[in-house]
C-alpha cells in the first residue's frame, strides 16, 4: 500500500490487516503514488486499485487474470462501474454514465459501459467477444482513456514504457499503443468506484483534472494527445451545455434505459465541467499550477 501521509485510521487498519509493505509517497498524488508501487511491486501481472475503488465479488481477480492465457493480451480492466442504489447520487451518476468527465460522452472518449450510450466507447477498435470478456484492438490513432480503476497489466508491457516519479495511466496505455502492444481485455466484471460524495468534491475532482494536466504538460511529462475528433466533440460538448435542452434529451434517454434520478446531476455536472474547464484553460496557460494537495481526501 501506498500512503500518501494520510492522517485518518489508515495506516493502523493496514496493519491491523497484515499489509506486507506500506510505501511513502512525499509527492502526495495519486500518480506518484502509482509510480512508487509499480516500481517495488515484483510480480508477472500488476495491478494498481486507487483509494476509491473496491473489487466486487470473490472472483473479480480470477476473472480478470484469465484473459492473459492469450498472449497478445497486455492488459485487463474492468468493463463497467459497479452500480449501487444505496451509493450517492453523484456516485449512481457515473456508474450509470460510465464516466466522472461527461465531456468524455460527447467526444467519445470513455472506456466503462455507458448507459447512455449502450457503448463502452465511441472511438473505433476491433473486438470479439469471448466467455466473460471482450478482447479488443485498440486503434493506435484512438486510444480510449483506459488505465485506471482496477487496471491489471503484464510486468514485460510496463518495462517497455519508461516512468520517473510520476505514473500517468492513460498516457501508459497510449504509449504502450504506440509500441503496437494494443490488445486488451475489457472483463465483464464491475469495479466500484466511489466517484464523489458531494458537489464540492465533484468540483475539486474537476478542477484536479484540468490543473495538473496544464501542469504536467507545461513540463513535459503528458503524451496523451488531443485528437481533431475530441475538438469537434468539445465544441458539441459546449454547444449542448449552453443550450440545455440537448442535455434534458440525454437525460432522458439515460432515465429510459435505467431509472434512477440520479440522471438528473447530469445538467450540473456538464456545467460545472464546462466552467472549471474553461477556467482551468485561461489559468494553465497563463500560469499552471498543480492543484494543492493538503487536505486531500476521496
Amino acid at each position: 500500500m501506498v500512503d500518501a501521509g494520510s492522517t485518518d485510521e489508515t495506516l493502523d487498519i493496514a496493519r491491523r490487516f497484515d499489509v506486507e509493505r506500506i510505501l511513502e509517497n512525499p509527492l502526495k498524488t495519486g500518480e506518484a503514488g502509482k509510480a512508487v508501487g509499480l516500481r517495488a511491486a515484483e510480480g508477472d501481472l500488476l495491478l494498481s486499485l486507487d483509494s476509491d475503488n473496491v473489487v466486487v465479488g470473490s472472483d473479480w481477480l480470477r476473472r480478470m487474470v484469465e484473459p492473459f492465457a492469450d498472449p497478445d493480451v497486455v492488459a485487463a480492466q474492468p468493463l463497467r462501474w459497479d452500480y449501487r442504489r444505496q451509493d450517492h447520487f453523484i456516485t449512481r451518476w457515473a456508474a450509470l454514465a460510465g464516466v466522472g468527465d461527461p465531456l468524455a460522452l460527447y467526444v467519445g472518449n470513455y472506456d466503462h459501459y455507458s448507459y447512455l450510450t449502450d457503448r463502452w466507447t465511441d472511438y473505433p477498435h476491433q473486438a470479439e467477444q469471448r466467455e466473460g470478456w471482450l478482447r479488443v484492438e485498440i486503434d493506435p490513432k484512438w486510444v480510449p482513456t483506459i488505465g485506471a480503476n482496477g487496471y491489471l497489466v503484464r510486468r514485460g508491457a510496463l518495462e517497455r514504457v519508461p516512468f520517473d516519479e510520476y505514473f500517468f495511466d492513460i498516457d501508459f496505455a497510449h504509449d504502450l499503443a504506440q509500441l503496437g502492444l494494443n490488445t486488451i481485455a475489457l472483463v465483464d466484471v464491475p469495479i466500484r468506484h466511489y466517484f464523489s460524495d458531494s458537489v464540492s468534491r465533484f468540483y475539486l475532482k474537476t478542477r484536479r483534472r484540468v490543473d495538473d494536466f496544464y501542469f504536467f504538460s507545461s513540463v513535459g511529462l503528458r503524451s496523451y494527445p488531443w485528437t481533431s475528433r475530441r475538438k469537434r466533440g468539445a465544441a458539441r460538448f459546449v454547444a449542448s451545455t449552453l443550450l440545455v435542452v440537448p442535455l434534458l434529451v440525454d437525460i432522458g434517454r439515460g432515465f429510459r434505459r435505467r431509472r434512477d434520478r440520479a440522471w438528473l446531476f447530469h445538467l450540473p455536472a456538464c456545467w460545472i465541467t464546462l466552467v472549471v474547464y474553461g477556467t482551468g484553460a485561461i489559468r494553465g496557460r497563463l500560469r499552471p499550477r498543480m492543484l494543492d494537495r493538503r487536505g486531500w481526501r476521496q
